[in-house]
């Protein structure tokens, strides 16, 4: 099941400078592990130590924030879109 997920500027050094990348996986969790086998080096930016999305990432599936959906378990349809985007602090 391919997928797009789109990266945020300030993690595209670690996918060679690209926007998006296309990746297998059914779940959330499968997605982003089939990404940082692509590309490594995502799982440390988006993982804490247990394992758990990191509090200061936020990821989207299609308009859906994962975090009030099923998590890392969430349903990632063939074709749909996953956004990793950076919480921004300041003020």
């Amino acid at each position: 099941m391919a997928v797009t997920v789109r990266i945020p500027t300030t993690m595209r050094p670690i996918s060679g400078g690209t926007s998006t990348v296309q990746v297998e996986g059914a779940t959330l969790g499968a997605v982003l592990a089939a990404l940082d086998v692509a590309h490594p080096g995502f799982a440390e930016r988006l993982f804490d130590e247990s394992g758990a999305l990191r509090k200061f990432v936020n990821v989207f599936v299609a308009d859906d924030d994962v975090r009030y959906l099923d998590g890392l378990a969430t349903v990632v349809p063939e074709g749909e879109t996953v956004s990793i985007i950076p919480a921004v602090a300041g003020g």
